[in-house]
């Protein structure tokens, strides 16, 4: 059976771009699968995916234009039931043969099998293989339907009547089969060979395909449109090491920040744009923040890694002069940069210590009261181990880091911010003239975050993360707040990894049920609150063995 190879593309508006190269796999590998199983594509086929800011499209090789027949063995009934003492059929065989296009003349081909109890009659047949207009139009359908869209628009069609739903307004459809043109209909659109390139840098419009063999090649040249996601992703990050060499540093590393970048480009030019020196006093964990999140821009780095006042900018158009780029680029993240100012020197007017009464009108959770009554479990925990741990003096220092730890949550630039809770914390610390130890615990007494992060700095860190962790752990287990089997909401199991990965790496000697019944004490004034008894049976905080 001979076959040619398949594209299909739907151009649509600009697609969310932190979806997008899921997207673009799911459309593809949904569209092949469907194929394969309607029997119009091998189990060997290649499936090439792409996925720009405009569109989904999918190169599948060797498709036929017709399946092969396919011998179907239909089930009946008993032989005792359909047929009578002389081997003719019965009213109820009879019927069941005519539902499925077969007369009497039928009996004498049906096929016996004994399935260990009585022997069943079987009708064989031959089903016809599906066209690629029938097989695709299914297999096109099942691809959208199986797009990971949290929600999708409600539009209307050119006709003004009719509406379809689906992720972004689609205005073209190609399938094309070799040189053939396959007739679909979806999303109110007719399949063609023509597609539209970049908005502004298309050398044609349309951009039509002669075969389906030509069309990233084609879409390059002609509509000035890299469509393949990884191609796309390779060639950005390529630009960015250039232009940072150019500039004399190298780009911040953020995967995802590269892929949401990807899917906003159709072309990319990288091109290098600065800022004033002045921002720079700004801890350079702001600077970075809000121009990767609100500009998605690349900052640079020096050979130390600290922050230089350039950034890489990933742009759509490739003007001969691009000075009007870089310019406008520049003139929109000195705004956000002097925001950022702002914010650190408003927060410096006052100190960590002040703030901590603030947080008695922060809601924790409506069971367990405020952010402030929070701090103060803590800070007793904290205390209380690290008196178990050295005496007095780190019992203090401890108590003294936990007490502050949160107070970085009512300072403006972590209410801008919520990812910098903690670092924000820090530079407050050291600007107030407290000691490196405590400066660093309060940053330090989130960690670890995630599997794989660093643990705290010092004794001092790791006494406030292991307070901060433990108070989390017996509140939400004493009122009743345990994980199940796929839910978490307050990442209890993280939390409990990271008690134990300091326990052990630490070699810390607090035995467990102590260390359980000192977490729990504070919690004795707490309404409804569950007997601290029973929490070191539910909470198994045991480091492993070794």
């Amino acid at each position: 059976m001979s076959t040619k190879n398949l594209l299909v593309e739907l151009f649509v508006e600009e697609l969310p771009p932190k979806a997008l190269k899921k997207l673009g796999e799911v459309f593809a590998q949904t569209l092949a699968q469907s194929l394969k199983n309607s029997g119009l594509a091998a189990s060997t086929v290649t499936v090439t995916p792409y996925a720009s800011p405009r569109r989904l499209a999918a190169h599948i090789t060797d498709v036929a234009a017709v399946a092969a027949d396919k011998a179907v063995a239909q089930k009946l009934m008993p032989a005792s039931v359909g047929l009578d003492a002389d081997g003719n059929a019965t009213p109820a065989l009879a019927k069941k043969l005519a539902a499925l296009g077969a007369d009497a003349s039928a009996v004498a081909n049906l096929r016996r099998e004994n399935d260990g109890k009585a022997d069943i009659l079987f009708y064989d047949s031959m089903a016809k293989g599906a066209t690629l207009a029938e097989g695709l139009q299914k297999a096109l359908e099942a691809a959208l339907a199986a797009l990971p869209i949290p929600k999708v628009m409600t539009y209307q069609l050119a006709d003004g009547w009719s509406s379809v739903n689906f992720v972004r307004p689609a205005h073209g459809l190609v399938a094309l089969h070799g040189a053939d043109v396959v007739p679909l209909n979806i999303l109110g659109l007719s399949s063609g060979r023509s597609t539209h390139g970049h908005r502004f840098e298309a050398a044609v419009d349309p951009v039509i395909f002669a075969n389906a063999d030509e069309y990233a090649a084609k879409l390059a040249t002609e509509g000035a449109v890299i469509a393949s996601f990884a191609e796309r992703r390779a060639e950005i990050a390529r630009q960015l090491v250039a232009a940072a060499a150019k500039a004399g540093g190298k780009p911040i590393e953020d995967d995802a920040l590269l892929d949401e970048v990807t899917a906003l480009v159709e072309r990319p030019n990288v091109l290098i744009g600065q800022f004033e020196q002045e921002y720079l006093e700004v801890p350079q964990e702001c600077l970075i923040l809000t121009m990767k999140a609100n500009q998605k821009y690349f900052p640079l780095l020096d050979t130390a890694g600290k922050l230089t006042n350039k950034f890489l900018v990933v742009s759509n158009i490739s003007p001969v002069d691009p000075s009007a780029v870089i310019g406008g680029n520049e003139r929109v993240v000195r705004p956000r940069l002097a925001d950022a100012k702002f914010f650190f020197d408003q927060d410096r007017k006052k100190s960590l210590e002040s703030r901590v009464a603030g947080l008695g009108k922060v809601v924790y959770h409506n069971k367990l009261g405020t952010q402030g009554e929070r701090v103060q479990r803590v800070a007793a925990i904290a205390r209380a181990i690290g008196q178990q741990l050295a005496g007095e003096t780190l019992a203090l220092q401890a108590e003294q880091a936990a007490v502050l730890a949160k107070a970085d949550l009512v300072t403006d630039m972590v209410g801008e911010f919520p990812e910098l809770q903690g670092t924000m914390g820090r530079y407050y610390a050291l600007h107030d003239g407290l000691a490196v130890d405590v400066a660093d615990a309060i940053e330090d007494h989130y960690k670890p975050r995630f599997a794989g992060d660093s643990l705290p700095r010092g004794q001092v860190g790791t006494v406030v993360a292991l307070a901060d962790k433990l108070e989390t752990l017996i509140g939400m287990f004493g009122i009743g707040q345990i994980p199940t089997g796929d839910r978490d909401p307050f990442a209890l199991r993280r939390h409990a990894l990271g008690v134990i990965r300091m326990l052990a790496a630490n070699d810390l000697a607090l035995p467990r049920c102590n260390l359980l019944q000192t977490a729990a004490a504070p919690f004795v004034t707490v309404d409804g609150f569950k007997s601290a008894e029973i929490l070191p049976r539910r909470l198994h905080l045991r480091p492993p063995r070794r």
